[in-house]
């Protein structure tokens, strides 16, 4: 079974390759008109081409091409209402043939739509009735039998994720436009909400440099923090973790000889409030702590703490 995998996987990637050594100025040309286009990118295709034409589609419009998935059926029967006279419509046909996607080219002809053709043959139907073609032709298909479409679809998602980073890169797309889009899942949360949205700031665990081992006990079991800040919100002398505490244990174990000075971490890590959280989870992973304080270092200000594994 190993073998098979490898063979498909060696197989496709041939095949990929095979393509990628076609391309040429067409696929340029494709990507300026794309650009100078003021309407809708929508994809079109049925079969194993229609799924993979969901997938560009949405690729297009989380990355930003305003895009859509039409399927030709549904367009043959009242969804060509959706398409305006601004888009730019890409025919997805392997063979080039498909009946229900060749039906559709004298509407958008009519409508004066430009269309853009990916298929495996550049003298097909969608091929010469395209104003640009890109061309997906394969050496071989994974499957055994060359009859599902395996190697060929593979081609043209690959082919859609060349033309959606290669519009990204032409239009300076940011990880911030990216989380415009996704603002539900977790890349728009650590992109588009800010530390300050997120922050710790009542009741926040305040000793003094004083205090004894049982108050510091106690503050730390109150604040349920699993750390204490020494000193308070405008002037911070260190912060003490739970981790530093039983460093200490360890050490001696006779908590009269402890002291808050002789634990604490004089210089803790600090953020600002406007900093985006994938920001301040770097920050994290990089120093390896799970608490920072948010405020300044330079003031030695706190106005709260923000704490990766309560996210």
């Amino acid at each position: 079974m190993k073998d098979i995998a490898k063979r498909v996987f060696d197989t496709e990637i041939e095949s990929l390759r095979f393509v990628a050594d076609a391309i040429n100025d067409d696929f340029s040309r494709v990507v300026e008109a794309i650009l100078q286009h003021t309407g809708k990118l929508i994809v079109i295709g049925i079969g194993k081409s229609g799924i993979i034409g969901k997938k560009i589609a949405a690729t297009f419009a989380s990355t930003g091409t305003p895009s859509f998935f039409l399927h030709p059926g549904e367009a043959f029967h009242g969804d060509l209402g959706m398409v305006g006279t601004d888009d730019m419509v890409i025919l997805i046909s392997y063979s080039g043939e498909t009946d229900e996607v060749l039906k559709l080219i004298p509407f958008l002809e009519w409508n004066k739509n430009t269309i853009i053709g990916i298929t495996g043959n550049p003298n097909s139907t969608v091929a010469r009735n395209s104003h640009y073609h890109l061309n997906i032709g394969i050496k071989q298909e994974a499957c055994p039998l060359a009859l599902a479409p395996t190697s060929s679809t593979t081609a043209a998602l690959v082919m859609g994720d060349a033309l959606a980073v290669a519009l990204m890169e032409c239009r300076q797309f940011q990880h911030e436009d990216f989380a415009r889009f996704h603002p539900g899942g977790s890349l728009g949360r650590k992109l588009l909400v800010r530390v300050k949205d997120l922050m710790r700031t009542d009741k926040l665990p305040f000793i003094s440099e004083n205090a004894s081992f049982t108050e510091l006990l106690l503050k730390m079991s109150e604040g349920r923090l699993g750390m204490v800040i020494v000193g308070n919100a405008g002037d911070v002398k260190g912060i003490i973790t739970d981790g530093d505490l039983r460093r200490a244990l360890f050490k001696n174990p006779d908590t009269t000889q402890l002291t808050v000075t002789g634990m604490m971490t004089k210089t803790p890590v600090f953020i600002g409030e406007d900093e985006i959280i994938n920001n301040a989870e770097q920050l994290m992973i990089e120093k390896k702590i799970a608490t920072v304080l948010v405020g300044s270092s330079e003031d030695r200000t706190v106005s709260g703490i923000y704490q990766i594994y309560n996210q």
